[in-house]
């Protein structure tokens, strides 16, 4: 079982070591971050965050409720109060040996019953790096769906990035929560 727990300063030097290369960095946070990760760009990035008053980015660490080992790192920012949607942002499996066992996808289903039960967000959008097919099949485990390729959207060294857009909404995500389709994890929130 996986509970989130926000993120917090005391968590900084965990997802620092994580961090370990450029492109690790280029791949977690996008262009958000330079390499290598800082204590003082992690205080900017918690600024205004975990505010139930006023939600603008949520911010959490993936916490294995069992060995109580901090094994992740997720956020949900980009949120529009008026258009009811947020985005998944900087999913993490930091722990190696966590990686390939469902933690991607409890890390995704809390941050998803946070947003539609907790925020009453109608949509949650996320991007992935096309090359990144465990995270795919992780995204779609959870219940997203697929819906658009954006071509060449970052630049690595001499190579390209392209972009899989993927969302869900409520009412898809309330049918699967009805079906049963795995456990709810819980959001420590």
């Amino acid at each position: 079982m996986i509970r989130l727990e926000p993120f917090t300063p005391s968590d900084f030097n965990q997802l620092i070591e994580w961090i370990t290369n450029e492109r690790l960095m280029k791949e977690w946070s996008g262009s958000l971050f330079s390499f290598p990760l800082t204590e003082e760009s992690l205080a900017w990035y918690l600024e205004g965050a975990n505010d139930f008053k006023r939600p603008e980015v949520f911010v959490y660490k993936a916490v294995d409720t069992k060995s109580q080992e901090v094994v992740g790192h997720i956020s949900l920012g980009g949120i529009s109060e008026r258009d009811k949607a947020g985005r998944i942002t900087r999913v993490l499996v930091g722990s190696k040996a966590e990686r390939g066992k469902g933690v991607c996808t409890k890390m995704i289903k809390g941050m998803l019953k946070i947003g539609f039960e907790d925020l009453g967000l109608h949509r949650i959008s996320l991007g992935v790096y096309d090359f990144n097919e465990a995270a795919i099949r992780c995204y779609l485990k959870a219940g997203f769906k697929q819906e658009g390729l954006m071509r060449d959207v970052v630049k690595h060294g001499d190579e390209y990035w392209s972009m899989v857009e993927m969302g869900i909404l409520e009412d898809e995500w309330r049918a699967m929560k009805k079906a049963g389709s795995d456990a709810e994890p819980s959001s420590g929130c």
